[in-house]
């Protein structure tokens, strides 16, 4: 089997497991899915012939390639398990299209098109290969396109020349906080530098992500018969709603772009006597990051003074911090990228990632993590696609990677 079919034969084994993460699930992983996917990963690197797998209770996958070159610098690669839940379905199906140019249809019995002009990053692949899903569910090319070019880079290194140490690690529940990484052993990764290979199209590298925060606000208000209502009723939903109006519409993702940081209204569940809020604060800048937090305080105040018999609790828990300075301070995981996708001729395309990846916290940690392209293009979106050769090009970029490191 060659490396495109491995590619393409591992992706679709890999997106037929479900494995779509819970934020409402404490544990981790957060579903059952996510540990058929870590079992399998790591009786397939076993077989392989990897050292030091591992692959703990909390799907926490890890193992090394060992290199013929003990003076290079020992290099990882990091990929989580999850997909993302954005209210589809969690069973993905993927298909091997022909882009030639026209509509796809993605699922005929309902009607599901990836049509050209409202997507129109597919007409670079005219005459090409491409996987979709049925149009049901995301594609789950975050991060399962990861996992393929990582597990296919496992037997693709036997053909090299030489290389260094090689650390892989598979971990769960990133779309959900990142709490994969954060539970990470470091001494099952101890490598220099790292990567993610985390979502964007052909060429594309992240070498700064948001500042991230979230803020869960709980109003408590009182409850009462409409007979009684009048004077006495002190309706949590409308304190939610109020506070919301606050802020402005122009502020929020929708509206949003580039290094624009925004807040977004994620969530509220709410009752007759409590309403609780999940605003999601999002900023490339430490400082404005800093004001769109004292911002919510701000209006938590407002509201509590418009609603002196109200108690409203407001909780800030910071997510995951901008890259840009870790690797700043230590670029040696960024130049190599560069000089490889320079070997391979590929155009670099440096953007601001409006989201985070599980290198914010391994960079935060000490070991510096860009991230490039998987090649695939609409992430968290029943349209996502992946064209098999920028696929295919990601999996070179790796492999250059690891050349490099040990020349």
């Amino acid at each position: 089997m060659d490396a495109r079919e491995e590619l393409i034969s591992r992706f679709f084994r890999y997106a037929a497991i479900e494995s779509q993460s819970n934020a409402h699930s404490p544990s981790l992983p957060s579903s059952p899915g996510q540990a058929v996917l870590a079992a399998l990963l790591a009786d397939e690197m076993h077989a392989l012939g990897l050292s030091n797998v591992i692959a703990d209770e909390n799907a926490i996958v890890t193992a090394v390639k060992r290199g013929t070159r003990p003076d290079a610098a020992p290099i990882g690669f990091i990929a989580h398990l999850d997909t993302v839940d954005v209210g589809l379905s969690p069973v993905v199906q993927p298909q091997l299209l022909r882009f030639e140019g026209s509509d796809l249809c993605l699922n005929r019995e309902e009607n599901i098109w990836l049509r050209v002009a409202e997507h129109p990053d597919l007409r670079a692949w005219v005459g090409e290969d491409i996987i979709v899903s049925d149009g049901t569910s995301v594609l789950g090319a975050d991060n399962k396109a990861a996992i393929a070019i990582i597990m296919t880079l496992i037997g693709q290194l036997d053909h090299l020349e030489g290389h260094g140490d090689v650390f892989i690690a598979f971990v769960p529940d990133e779309e959900i906080g990142l709490r994969g990484a954060k539970a990470l052993d470091l001494a099952r990764f101890p490598c220099a530098f790292a990567y993610t290979i985390d979502c964007c199209g052909l060429g594309e590298v992240v070498l700064e992500t948001f500042n991230a925060a979230s803020c869960e606000i709980v109003f408590k208000g009182i409850s009462a018969h409409p007979m009684s209502a009048k004077g006495n009723l002190l309706n949590p939903l409308l304190m939610a709603v109020d506070f919301i109006s606050q802020f402005d519409r122009d502020d929020m993702p929708e509206n949003t772009e580039g290094r624009e940081g925004f807040f977004w209204f994620k969530d509220l569940v709410a009752n007759d006597t409590e309403a609780a809020l999940t605003a999601l604060i999002r900023d490339f800048d430490d400082t404005g990051f800093d004001r769109r937090k004292a911002r919510v305080a701000e209006v938590v105040e407002l509201i509590a003074r418009r609603y002196p018999a109200a108690d409203i609790l407001n909780t800030v828990t910071d997510t995951y911090r901008n890259i840009i300075s870790h690797l700043a301070s230590d670029d040696r995981a960024a130049a190599l990228l560069f000089k490889a996708m320079d070997h391979l001729g590929i155009e670099k395309k440096i953007l601001p990632m409006r989201g985070g990846t599980d290198g914010a916290v391994l960079s935060a940690r000490g070991i510096p993590t860009p991230n490039f392209f998987t090649g695939a293009y609409n992430f968290h979106s029943r349209y996502e696609f992946l064209p098999i050769s920028a696929f295919e090009r990601s999996l070179r970029v790796a492999l250059m990677i690891c050349r490099l490191s040990a020349a």
